[in-house]
């Protein structure tokens, strides 16, 4: 895996969960991420087993079909560590854990797959993870929810660290047209307790966080901050599984896609959308905020359409 911000090569996949980053309900029978979520729930697993089902959920087409080397150097983790997960899990060792996964798995990947150049293959990629969300999305209940307690945040501070600080910011920018004070945390270092404990003292109740590949430390302590400040932490995240979960009150996984040098997003930038127009629909006067921007906008010509 490359040091690099938000680059590697594995595969996505995502759920939609409240609470600590397990998934609440179900995320659409017929994707094969959800299938693994399903079984990985319920599991007490240490932090290296995590990571190994967090490998598996971003790739869930090529699970079953991976040997335990193969898992392992993709993890980053050592072979006995896979077969000591599958243990966990209730099988007698890996081999067994495969041959359920391959018994569950779809008989088969898409015809002419195969025959995709690495660029076809990325946004393949990123369709499946569009489908995977919308699957997620058939129970609107936990964007709903969150979309309510970012609405009631006076103000709402939005944090998104270095290969999420472009999700955060978008996310921002939309924001502050419906909302009254939007405080954007993009930049890290000894200031950012500090503007977190400023949004606490101004009134906020909920902090909401974007958080990519790879996963700073920075930004698992400035959750836990926040919480101990008293804010509900909102996430956007990778996945179920990513190390940020059990630092979230509410998580909203969207999965990224990794088949290039550098890490696609169109799964979290959508789910930010989405969770934007749940909070709009929260605001009874977003429109009217809205229909006034537009209207000092046209004043000021500011676009040329």
């Amino acid at each position: 895996m490359s040091d690099a911000d938000g680059s590697g090569r594995l595969g996505g996949g995502g759920g939609v969960s409240g609470g600590s980053g397990v998934s609440e309900g179900s995320v659409g029978a017929s994707s094969a991420s959800a299938r693994l979520q399903k079984l990985f729930e319920g599991h007490r697993l240490t932090p290296t087993q995590r990571r190994i089902a967090h490998c598996m959920v971003r790739r869930p087409a090529d699970a079953p079909f991976l040997s335990s080397v193969e898992l392992a150097e993709l993890a980053g983790v050592s072979q006995p560590s896979v077969t000591r997960f599958a243990v966990a899990l209730g099988f007698d060792g890996y081999p067994a854990l495969r041959r359920h996964l391959r018994e569950v798995a779809p008989a088969e990947r898409r015809d002419g797959e195969d025959s995709h150049n690495e660029y076809q293959q990325a946004v393949q990629t990123e369709i499946e993870n569009l489908r995977q969300l919308a699957d997620a999305l058939a129970d609107p209940a936990p964007v709903e929810r969150a979309g309510r307690l970012l609405a009631e945040s006076r103000p709402l501070p939005v944090l998104g660290l270095r290969a999420a600080s472009a999700q955060a910011r978008g996310f921002a920018y939309f924001a502050a047209k419906v909302h009254p004070d939007v405080r954007l945390l993009d930049e890290g270092g000894t200031m950012l307790a500090d503007r977190i404990d400023a949004a606490g003292r101004a009134g906020a109740t909920v902090l909401l966080c974007f958080a990519l590949p790879r996963h700073p430390r920075e930004v698992v302590e400035a959750l836990d901050h926040a919480r101990e400040a008293g804010l509900t932490v909102v996430t956007v995240a990778d996945s179920a599984f990513a190390p940020v979960a059990k630092h979230s009150d509410v998580l909203l996984p969207g999965a990224v896609g990794t088949g290039l040098a550098f890490d696609t997003a169109c799964a979290p930038m959508l789910l930010g959308r989405v969770l934007l127009e749940a909070m709009c629909d929260a605001l009874p006067d977003a429109q009217a905020r809205l229909e006034a921007f537009d209207a000092q906008a046209a004043a000021r010509g500011l676009f040329v359409e």
